[in-house]
């Protein structure tokens, strides 16, 4: 018999979403730069929690913790390995918008950390747009709440409504922010990153993921369309492209510990769920320094 969620047990659910998804709420984003020889490679790091790397251990040197950025992010990992100097001003909950206000009061915007002197840029950006991911899990969770016995409670409701947004309003958000990244930097190597995949492609977790299963392919979709956009858009605007889509697969949320490089909603092992866990940066560090070099 499928369990029914309180309530209660709904409400908190939904504020842990809402946190995974804006952890900097009153965070100062702060550049922190990582221990590199004199005179390396500049290099910036701009983007969200994914990019942060929040919730893995240990805040990153100079960062209030309410803004989740790990010391240990892959482009920490990929500056330290390589003897660069980067500039650090991923945060939480950040969107393409915040590239260019700040995101939170007496901060800057994410681009003015970019300068013509700038040979390296690398970004994570646009699962917040639109509330793509902590929205449509909780969107997705709610439906399976209401509609227990439903195969696909999440996908029958809402078909196409979810997947709409990133085409008409993420893709070209994602266009506006590489091709204005590339204008700020013009002697850089730009790479953006696709996102890892949060969910199997069949099947789910249970109780990992409140979701019903038919609505686990549903939002791989949603996943996957997402991933596409920020490729289309790299393509568009001379960007390099780090597909993790490829190379995650088997590594989702619903994967053991050791296997798996996302954290589940429920039974994670670090403080910020449905993220990369240690692991998970050091593979986005692996691709990412795959196609540094290759550029």
């Amino acid at each position: 018999m499928a369990t029914r969620i309180t309530g209660r047990r709904w409400k908190a659910m939904a504020a842990v979403l809402a946190a995974a998804s804006g952890m900097a709420a009153h965070a100062v984003a702060l550049a922190s730069p990582a221990a590199a020889l004199p005179g390396g490679t500049e290099y910036v790091n701009l983007g969200d929690s994914v990019s942060a790397g929040s919730g893995v251990a240990p805040i990153a040197s100079g960062q209030l913790p309410q803004c989740w950025q790990s010391e240990q992010n892959f482009a920490h990992i990929v500056a330290a390995e390589s003897g660069y100097r980067l500039t650090d001003v991923s945060c939480g909950g950040a969107k393409t918008g915040d590239f260019y206000q700040p995101q939170y009061p007496g901060t800057r915007a994410q681009l003015d950390a970019l300068s013509p002197s700038t040979e390296l840029v690398t970004v994570m950006i646009g699962g917040n747009n639109n509330d793509t991911f902590a929205g449509a899990m909780a969107t997705c969770i709610g439906a399976w709440a209401v509609s227990p016995g439903a195969f696909d409670p999440c996908k029958s409701r809402y078909g196409a409504g979810l997947f709409e947004p990133i085409t008409s309003q993420t893709y070209p958000a994602l266009v506006k922010a590489l091709e204005d990244v590339h204008a700020r930097a013009p002697r850089a190597h730009v790479v953006v990153v696709g996102y890892p995949w949060l969910l199997p492609a069949t099947g789910g977790c249970f109780p990992q993921f409140p979701i019903a299963q038919g609505d686990v392919p549903y939002l791989r979709d949603l996943q996957a369309t997402l991933n596409d956009a920020i490729a289309r858009a790299a393509a568009e605007t001379g960007t390099s492209f780090v597909d993790m889509a490829r190379v995650s697969e088997g590594h989702d949320g619903c994967k053991p510990v050791g296997e798996r490089w996302i954290e589940p909603l429920v039974y994670s092992a670090q403080p910020v769920p449905v993220h990369p866990n240690a692991d998970g940066e050091r593979a986005l560090a692996r691709e990412v320094a795959a196609v540094i070099a290759n550029g």
